[in-house]
Parts: structure tokens; C-alpha cells; sequence
């Protein structure tokens, strides 16, 4: 019997995807819930994964094509694989070439890639993975060719002027369309304070440790003061929670709060829901958990949307002073700088929903509640 294999169901915010991996060819044994395909979104990326024991019988969309919500993306055949050989990779190698020795390595090759690399005498070191969790795939060896490739040809011409061309990544472009629509479509202006953090750095100094071991592990840093910052400093001024919809402003009665985290893949800000339910473990919590996640590759799509509200922190890079781009429909986001006992916050709103008085005072608000912390838990 054979059996579809359709792409997922997206949610109305994500009209379509875009094939990035396939981990499997044509002819290949499959076992149920094995990886079969990655499919990259404008937010995450989804694994596909084999409905059944069997054969993969067909791929109908590959590298770079465009899908949509149960799209038939492949095929699978159901058969008993457990007495199916695998094929070996390396019997193509002539007798006479040496097989590249394997060198030890926490994310295994796919077996289209390590075919392509036993073919090429390429070790997993020459390769730098790009799929789940650093696993190599075969556009990362065919890539890796190339290099080699053009390493070969510019010898003998060290003044030359090496290029690479890529294309730009799903999440990238949409990125990039993002943020150039921010600031084409909104009246985007930022307002700046600085803010002492000595009460803060005090607080976390003495507690750290007996906060890490009431919590379980949970570490005490600096963020969870200033989402909580920001969920009172919102409650006060519910212009800055709010998000435009076409000609209408929604005022939001809760605090969704959009977290601003590095990914391999580019920025990415999966959303802490109802914050505002949240003490200072949780929301660390949520944090690491968005970081690791992040990294793996593992943020779901009900992550990554919505929230209505959004913290940007540059500071974990050295940043100084920097302006954080809107992040629409919400109407303001803030941007965290390098901390330091004295530091500074940015806050971009736009102007057309937000006074300049209105953002002045949000952010005097954050600023008195960090210097003073006891009113983070009387909530004054």
C-alpha cells in the first residue's frame, strides 16, 4: 500500500513553505516517525516525518520548491524493512582509492550526504552541518564541494578576490520584508533613558544561588526583571500593549511577550503567553527554554506567534546604544543595551498610536521600577 506524505497543516499567518532537506532518497528503506523532510516556514522549521515502515517511493516536491498546508509532497510504499539490507555507500570506491577513515562526530551524515562524501573523500570535519542540531546534509557537502572547488581554482592568485553567492534563507527574506515594511509603513521614533542598575545587581548577587536551588536549576538573570518591568509599565499604559489593525487599535487586556533570541537560522522571537501570570522563575524558565529551542531548531509556529509587546536585547552582544526596529502590528518595542551599573534602554513606538509623552513616561516607568525592585513585587 502506498502512502502519501503531505506537508502539514500551517496556520493562517503562514500561507506556505519551502522544501529545505529532504533526509531521504528515492529507494531508501524508512522506518514509521523517521525524519523524512524539513520544510522551512517564514517563522520555523518543520520535520516531516515517514507515516509508516516502508520504502520512500516517490518525492514530488524538492530542494527549494513551494508548498502549501496537505500539499503531497512524497510518496511511501509500507513493507516490512527489517530484512532489507542497507545499501553501503562506499561501494562505488574503486579498490585501488582509499576510503576516508570517519572521524568521530556528534550529528551523523545523512545518508544522501555521506554517500557524496565517501565519493568525494570528504571527512565529517571538511563538512560544517547546517540541518537539526548540526546534522550535515547534502546541500552542506555540496557546498563544502564547491569551496574545494574554488580553493583549487584561485591557486596561484593570492591577489584575487574570492565570492560566494547564496541564496537567502526563507526566514532571512522575510525578515528583511519585515522590517523594511516597519519602516516604510509606521512613524517609527525612539526615546531613550538610562537606568541604575546597582539595586538590580545587588539583588542578583545575594539570591542567585538560593534562587537556582529553590527553582531547580533555574538561573536568576536579568531579563525576568525587565519583562516584569514591562508587564506594570504596560498595564499603566495600555497604548504601548496595543497593535493596529488596519484602520482599528486593539487594546490587548493581557501581556503576550515577544523575546527577542538568536537562532542559527537568524533573529527569531518566540512569545511568552500571559505573562503577566508569571513570577520571575517561570519567566527565566520560558527564556531558557526559547534558547534552546532556538538553537535546535525546535520553536513551533504557535511559538512564534502573535504576542503584543516585544524586549530586543543587543546588550548580550556588547551593544552600547542601538535603535530595535518595530516588530508590526505591535505598536512598540524595547531595547535592551549592554548592562552595566549605569545602562541604557531604547524604546521605538510609533507615533501614530503613541505620544511622545505617552512613550516618555512608559519608559520613566521601567526605569523607576528596575531602580527601585520592591515595586516589582508590591506592584507600585
Amino acid at each position: 500500500m502506498t502512502i502519501e506524505i503531505k506537508a502539514p497543516t500551517l496556520p493562517e499567518s503562514v500561507p506556505d513553505g519551502t522544501i529545505a532537506t529532504w533526509h531521504k532518497n528515492v529507494g531508501d528503506p524508512v522506518a514509521r516517525d523517521e525524519l523524512l523532510v524539513d520544510i522551512e516556514t517564514d517563522k520555523v522549521v518543520i520535520e516531516v516525518m515517514s507515516p509508516t515502515d516502508g520504502i520512500l517511493t516517490a518525492i514530488l516536491k524538492t530542494t527549494g520548491d513551494t508548498i502549501v498546508s496537505n500539499q503531497a509532497i512524497g510518496a511511501v510504499t509500507a513493507q516490512d524493512i527489517s530484512s532489507i539490507e542497507p545499501e553501503n555507500p562506499l561501494k562505488t570506491i574503486g579498490k585501488e582509492e582509499k576510503v576516508p577513515q570517519a572521524e568521530p562526530s556528534n550529528f551523523s551524515p545523512s545518508p544522501s550526504a555521506k554517500k557524496l562524501m565517501a565519493e568525494n573523500n570528504l571527512t565529517n570535519d571538511a563538512v560544517d552541518g547546517t540541518g537539526k542540531s548540526g546534522r550535515i546534509t547534502k546541500e552542506d557537502v555540496l557546498g563544502a564541494i564547491s569551496k574545494t572547488e574554488l580553493g583549487s581554482n584561485m591557486q596561484g592568485q593570492p591577489s584575487g578576490r574570492i565570492e560566494e553567492r547564496v541564496p537567502m534563507s526563507r526566514l532571512r527574506s522575510r525578515v528583511a520584508e519585515r522590517l523594511l515594511h516597519a519602516t516604510q509603513s509606521t512613524a517609527m521614533l525612539t526615546t531613550f533613558n538610562e537606568i541604575n542598575m546597582a539595586p538590580v545587581m545587588g539583588i542578583r548577587s545575594r539570591y542567585k544561588g538560593e534562587f537556582e536551588k529553590v527553582h531547580d536549576g533555574v538561573r536568576l538573570g536579568f531579563m525576568s526583571f525587565f519583562v516584569r518591568a514591562a508587564i506594570e509599565a504596560l498595564k499603566r499604559f495600555p497604548a504601548v500593549n496595543a497593535s493596529l489593525d488596519e484602520q482599528d487599535i486593539v487594546y490587548h487586556g493581557y501581556q503576550d511577550i515577544g523575546i527577542a533570541v538568536s537562532s542559527p537560522r537568524g533573529l527569531v522571537v518566540p512569545v511568552i503567553r500571559d505573562a503577566a501570570n508569571l513570577g520571575l522563575a517561570a519567566i527565566e524558565q520560558k527564556i531558557s527554554e526559547f534558547g534552546e529551542k532556538a538553537r535546535d531548531g525546535k520553536l513551533s509556529i504557535d511559538e512564534m506567534t502573535g504576542g503584543t509587546f516585544s524586549i530586543s536585547n543587543g546588550g548580550v552582544f556588547g551593544s552600547l546604544l542601538s535603535t530595535p526596529i518595530l516588530n508590526p502590528p505591535q505598536t512598540a518595542i524595547l531595547g535592551m543595551q549592554k548592562i552595566l551599573p549605569m545602562m541604557y534602554l531604547a524604546l521605538s513606538y510609533d507615533h501614530r498610536m503613541i505620544d511622545g509623552k505617552e512613550a516618555v513616561m512608559f519608559l520613566v516607568a521601567i526605569k523607576e521600577l528596575l531602580e527601585d525592585p520592591i515595586r516589582l513585587i508590591l506592584e507600585l
